[in-house]
C-alpha cells in the first residue's frame, strides 16, 4: 500500500465526520437521491442518476423487497433506499436508522408515514419486531478502530451480525455494501494522516466479514464492484468541479479543497484495486444450525 493509499483511505474516513453538514453543500455533487455510496454502472451507462437508482433496486432485490412489509436500511443517509423502497418497491413499512441529525431531520421531513427514522447507532437500537429485510450500505466500513487487533476487529463486526441475524425473520436476508482491503494492510503511522483533526476507522477485509458471519449467517452472493466506486467517484469529482465556486461559498476554499482531494484520491485508489467494494447478500441461518456450528 503506498503514501497515497493511505492517505486516500485517511481522507476516505474523515469524510462521514462531515455528513451533518449543510445538505445543500452534497446536493451539489451528488445525484437527486442524494445517495452518498457506490453506484451500479451497466455498460454504456453514463447517467450517474440512473446508476444510482440501479443499485437502490439491486439491493431491494436481494431482499426480496416484492415480498417484504418491513426493512431496515442501517446507515440510511438522506433516505434514498427507504424511499426507493416504498414508492417504486411498494415497501409498506421502512426505518432508516442515522447518526447525522441533518439526515434524521432530511428523512422526516419527508412527511411519509411509510417511512421512520430514528437517531441512533445500530449497537443501540431495539425494534418492536422483525424485520422481513435488512441493508446496511456504507456503514460497515466504520465499525473498527485503526489500532484495533484483529480479534476485536472481529468481535465488533460479529457483534453486528449478531444484531442483525436476531433483527430479521426466519429465512430473510441481509444486503451489506461496504468499502474494504483489498488485502491485509499495514497500519498507517499519524505521520501518514491527511486530517489529523478527524479519528479514523480501519478498513475490513474479506476474510473478518466471512469469519464475523460464520454460524450467523449463509453468503448467497459476493460481488467485489471497486469498478464502479472508481466510476462513482469520479462522476462526483466531475459535477463537484462543475459547481466548484458554489461549493467555496457553503463551505469554503479549505473545506472545498479538502473533499476534492479526497474525491481524486478514492477513484484512484479503486482503480488501481487497493480499496475493494464488497456486495455481500447473506441469508440468516436459524437457530439449529448456529447451535451445531458455534
Amino acid at each position: 500500500m503506498n503514501h497515497t493509499d493511505e492517505r486516500a483511505h485517511h481522507v476516505a474516513n474523515a469524510i462521514p465526520r462531515d455528513h451533518d453538514a449543510e445538505t445543500a453543500f452534497y446536493a451539489l455533487w451528488l445525484d437527486p437521491t442524494l445517495t452518498y455510496s457506490c453506484a451500479w454502472w451497466d455498460d454504456g451507462e453514463d447517467d450517474l442518476h440512473a446508476a444510482q437508482l440501479k443499485k437502490l433496486d439491486y439491493h431491494a432485490e436481494q431482499v426480496r423487497a416484492a415480498e417484504a412489509r418491513r426493512i431496515l436500511d442501517i446507515g440510511c443517509g438522506w433516505g434514498s433506499l427507504v424511499r426507493r423502497l416504498v414508492e417504486h418497491h411498494g415497501v409498506p413499512h421502512t426505518v432508516g436508522l442515522t447518526r447525522s441529525p441533518s439526515q434524521a431531520d432530511y428523512v422526516a421531513s419527508l412527511g411519509d408515514a411509510r417511512i421512520e427514522v430514528h437517531l441512533a447507532d445500530w449497537a443501540d437500537y431495539a425494534p418492536e419486531e422483525p424485520f422481513d429485510g435488512i441493508v446496511s450500505v456504507g456503514a460497515f466500513e466504520l465499525f473498527a478502530r485503526l489500532g484495533d487487533p484483529r480479534p476485536a476487529r472481529i468481535a465488533s463486526y460479529r457483534r453486528f451480525f449478531e444484531k442483525c441475524r436476531g433483527w430479521l425473520a426466519p429465512g430473510k436476508t441481509l444486503s451489506l455494501q461496504t468499502i474494504a482491503y483489498t488485502r491485509g494492510q499495514r497500519e498507517p503511522t499519524p505521520g501518514d494522516r491527511f486530517v489529523d483533526a478527524f479519528p479514523v476507522s480501519r478498513l475490513p477485509v474479506l476474510a473478518e466479514i466471512a469469519e464475523a458471519s460464520d454460524g450467523l449467517f449463509e453468503i448467497e452472493t459476493l460481488r467485489n464492484d471497486r469498478l464502479h466506486h472508481a466510476r462513482t467517484f469520479r462522476a462526483w469529482l466531475d459535477r463537484f468541479r462543475a459547481r466548484r465556486a458554489r461549493a467555496v461559498a457553503l463551505v469554503g476554499e479549505a473545506r472545498a479543497l479538502r473533499f476534492e482531494h479526497y474525491l481524486e484520491l478514492l477513484a484512484q485508489s479503486f482503480q488501481l484495486g487497493t480499496l475493494a467494494l464488497y456486495r455481500v447478500t447473506l441469508r440468516r441461518l436459524e437457530q439449529s444450525r448456529v447451535r451445531a456450528e458455534g
